[in-house]
């Protein structure tokens, strides 16, 4: 990653001052992100957030709300993903999970995907104003996983913010022997969709579990982590 440019922020702060400062509540939090990457951090919210004066793509603006919701939800996927998986992220808006996952463990192999056109040619550029590798779909991620080679196959999609289950399961149940699982970032409502999934008969091939949970900043819910397999896999 090449960041050796210097940019200004929206918060007027350079970008090592704004990696301190990303450091700084990673710690607070404590969030094991690997040293050094507070300035890929830093580099990624600078684009992401000059871009969205723009276009509308996150409402985190401010490095408390971009660490205890982006950073820590990428953090909470990255904890169950191998070192060297490929991985898509479904429906990546202005890049989140996806971009902060290469950002936080390089050796993963990851694209992104969006259908709305105008925000993937946006994310886009910001990979690459940042300097970084990343295949992105101008299209459904049921598409592109649809018309992947079984050789190919992604081992994982990661999914945050996109649709309710039900609508998850339409998309992708159909493909799940195309893909090794779903990693899904959802809300305390995560049961109530399950079990709407269930009753439209959308469990059949696959297995839902919750593999993780993390606290909502200033709330008494919490974010949880859904792995979703084909049954053929599940274990």
């Amino acid at each position: 990653m090449n960041l050796s440019t210097p940019v200004d922020t929206p918060l007027g702060l350079d970008p090592e001052a704004l990696a301190r400062a990303i450091r700084g509540e990673c710690d607070r939090l404590s969030l094991a992100v690997p040293p050094g990457c507070e300035r890929g951090l830093a580099a990624y919210a600078t684009s992401v957030w000059k871009w969205n004066e723009r276009i509308n793509l996150t409402r985190h603006t401010d490095v408390e709300k971009y660490v205890s919701r982006d950073v820590a939800d990428a953090m909470a996927i990255l904890a169950h993903l191998a070192p060297r998986e490929r991985v898509l992220d479904v429906g990546t808006g202005g890049g989140v999970p996806g971009v902060l996952l290469a950002i936080l463990q390089p050796g993963l192999s990851v694209e992104l995907s969006d259908s709305v056109g105008k925000r993937a040619r946006v994310v886009r550029e910001i990979v690459a104003e940042i300097g970084l590798k990343i295949l992105v779909h101008e299209k459904a991620a049921q598409e592109v996983v649809a018309q992947g080679e079984a050789k190919d196959r992604y081992d994982s999609l990661v999914v945050r913010a996109v649709a309710p289950l039900l609508k998850l399961l339409t998309w992708f149940e159909p493909l799940c022997d195309r893909y090794g699982r779903m990693l899904i970032v959802k809300g305390p409502r995560w049961e109530e969709e399950k079990g709407e999934a269930r009753h439209r008969g959308l469990v059949k091939k696959v297995t839902i579990r919750r593999i993780a949970a993390w606290p909502i900043p200033d709330s008494d819910n919490e974010s949880v982590l859904l792995e979703v397999k084909h049954r053929g896999l599940a274990t």
